[in-house]
Formats: C-alpha cells, sequence, structure tokens
C-alpha cells in the first residue's frame, strides 16, 4: 500500500492516512442533503484466493446511495465505486467533510444522479475477516483477490456491468490501478488518491514490516490464538500508524507544547488500544505483500486522475516516482497538492474540499 488509509475508522476518521480527529480540521461548509443510504451483504461462494487456499462462503458488505440508471443497451451508466484504505470501510465516506461537500444536491457526485457504491472490502468493515472466527487460519488475501471479489460484487450481487469512476484513497487508491489492468473496460475513468503504482519498497516497506514483526513477536501472539490482544504489538502497530498518518503542518499548530503532544500522544493511544484486532490489522497490512501494477501500467486506457498530496509520509513526493510512471498511462494527470495547512497529510485524500475540483474535471473529461 504505498498509499495506506489506515483505520480512519480506527485511526483517525478513515484509516492509516490520517492524523487524528483532534489535529484534523472539521469545518464543513455544507450540511447533510443527500439521500438515505442503502446497506446490504452478498456473498461470494467459493472463492479461491491466488494463495490456493478458499472459502465457502464469503461476506462483502456495501452501502449505496441513489439509483442506477442504464442505457438501451442495459449498461449501467451513473454507478461510482469509492474505495477505502487500509483498516477503513465504507463508511468512513458519509463523513461531513467528504459526503457533505460531493453527495449534495449539484454537487460533483450528486446522489440523485449517481449510484454511489461504498464497500468495504475483505477483511474490513462488515465484510468477512479473521475475527470473525477463522483468525491466523483465514486465507491471507492480497490486493487482486480484493478487487476480484469486488468485480463478482458488483457484476453478480448489484447488478452493475459498467462504472463511471473508480475512486480510491490509499489501499483503494491501489486497487484503482489494479481495477484499470484488471479489467480495462470497466469503467470510464479512474481517480486513485494517495499511493504509487509501484511495489512497495524502501521506507514504505520497512514501516510496514516493523508492524506485522511487533505484531507476531509479542509473547501474547500465541500464533493468533489469543484470548487478549497482544498489547505491545498493538501499541507498536498504534504508533506507526500515527506516524505514517500524520501531517506536520496542522499537528505543530493544534499541538505546540511539548506538553500538548505527550498528552495528545496518551490519549490516542488510550481511546484506540480496543479498536484495533491484531489479527485483523496483521491481514489488512500483509495484504500489500505483492501489490506491483508497474509492469502494465500501459493496459490502462481510460482517463486517469491521479493525486497526491506533498505532506504525504506514505509517499513523499521527493522519490519523484509519480512523475515519472504518469508518463505511461495513455491518458494520466498527476496532481501534486501543495502541503499546507488545509492538507492533512496521507488523509488529505478524504478531506473534499481540497480536490473536488480535479474530480469535476475528470468526469467532464471522461463524459460520453
Amino acid at each position: 500500500m504505498r498509499g495506506m488509509s489506515l483505520l480512519v475508522a480506527a485511526v483517525m476518521l478513515t484509516p492509516i492516512g490520517m492524523a487524528a480527529p483532534a489535529v484534523r480540521s472539521q469545518a464543513v461548509s455544507t450540511e447533510a442533503k443527500y439521500p438515505p443510504t442503502t446497506e446490504g451483504d452478498f456473498v461470494v461462494h467459493n472463492f479461491k484466493f491466488k494463495s490456493g487456499q478458499s472459502m465457502p462462503e464469503v461476506r462483502l458488505h456495501y452501502t449505496t446511495l441513489g439509483k442506477p440508471a442504464h442505457d438501451a443497451q442495459g449498461r449501467t451508466t451513473n454507478a461510482v465505486l469509492i474505495l477505502h484504505g487500509t483498516g477503513g470501510s465504507g463508511h468512513q465516506f458519509l463523513a461531513p467533510y467528504f459526503a457533505n461537500e460531493l453527495f449534495n444536491p449539484g454537487q460533483t457526485l450528486d446522489a440523485a444522479r449517481y449510484y454511489l457504491i461504498l464497500v468495504d472490502g475483505i477483511g474490513h468493515g462488515k465484510s468477512s475477516k479473521p475475527s470473525d472466527g477463522l483468525r491466523a487460519h483465514f486465507p491471507e488475501y492480497d490486493y487482486d483477490d480484493m478487487v476480484a471479489l469486488h468485480h463478482v460484487l458488483l457484476t453478480d450481487g448489484l447488478k452493475v456491468n459498467h462504472l463511471r469512476l473508480i475512486f480510491g484513497t490509499s489501499m483503494g487508491c491501489m486497487h484503482s490501478f489494479v481495477w484499470g489492468e484488471t479489467y480495462p473496460d470497466f469503467m470510464d475513468a479512474l481517480m486513485p488518491m494517495a499511493c504509487l503504482p509501484v511495489q512497495i519498497a524502501g521506507r514504505n516497506r520497512i514501516w510496514r514490516k516493523m508492524v506485522l514483526d511487533g505484531i507476531r513477536t509479542d509473547p501474547e501472539w500465541k500464533n493468533g490464538d489469543y484470548t487478549t490482544e497482544p498489547a505491545e504489538g498493538i501499541r507498536i502497530a498504534l504508533d506507526f500508524l500515527l506516524i505514517a498518518g500524520s501531517a506536520p503542518i496542522p499537528m505543530q499548530k493544534a499541538l505546540p507544547t511539548r506538553d500538548d503532544a505527550d498528552k495528545y500522544l496518551d490519549k490516542f493511544i488510550h481511546d484506540r488500544m480496543s479498536s484495533l484486532d491484531a489479527n485483523d490489522f496483521w491481514y489488512q497490512v500483509n495484504a500489500s505483500r505483492n501489490y506491483d501494477p508497474s509492469p502494465n501500467l500501459e493496459k490502462i486506457t481510460v482517463p486517469v486522475m491521479w493525486v497526491n498530496s506533498a505532506d504525504d509520509f506514505i509517499n513523499p513526493p521527493d522519490l519523484g516516482i509519480a512523475e515519472r510512471e504518469v508518463k505511461r498511462l495513455k491518458n494520466g494527470k498527476f496532481i501534486l497538492i501543495p502541503a499546507s495547512d488545509q492538507t492533512h497529510g496521507h488523509g488529505t485524500h478524504t478531506f473534499a474540499a481540497v480536490w473536488k475540483d480535479h474530480m469535476a474535471e475528470l468526469l467532464q473529461q471522461s463524459a460520453h
């Protein structure tokens, strides 16, 4: 996950791409005026994972807004798939600073016009996950599996045969690239936010491996069959999540003294120790182990609006990877949002006011 939105739900507001709630600005200019949401579950039977493992039933949870529309040939014309980051769920996109900026009447993703699909990836939210009972015997899913399962959910479960747009944050950003290569004709456009389309290596891989090793070397891990959460491993995970998802400008502004910072860290850890399941979290991070869409970027033919922020710890602009790889996209554009007191590090991907004009541009560009 070169872009990890890890636990915005647990570690912030949406996954790791975050800086914690107390440090984030909550100001939103609009109220929620979009239609009620609908939730459901779809069961995929006898799914075989890339690892060779299989499950007789995989439950996929989803939330939708609006209704699908079709053209004369029966093709779905208005469906938008919205993909969360590591540790998150579809519900994170109902936060005011996302939904109230996009889903209301007349806004970019007006729910009266579009059929919005917010999914929980396997291992996340209310979808099947290790903590349901299998624990460390749960199949070791990867990003290809997650995308394949979402494709089944759309086509067999929701009867959606085409997408107007795929929007993904962090892990969802990486899924967007996988979608574009695996099902190149299934969507009109892609908007990946907060990731890089290359193998996870360097510092990004190291901090992830530290998290994975920290959990599994905790004496209380017990091969995943623990009766109480391995606290040392969870603490290591939370420490790294906080740093990886933080943004220096708003954090310095919100925590200007040593005592402020110390109190914030203590509260952050205290409030979240009970919200992480070690098995679930280990699987979520491990799913990125073989991600690498770089060999096949030329297969992506639809318009791509790829957006990162300059204060993203996980995807630092200093690497120059985005500027290099975007040249391989046949119809791609890369936007780097400058760091400011309006950005939120990796978690900028969920604050729609910062980048929604780029989404509007992409929808106009890809209109038929």
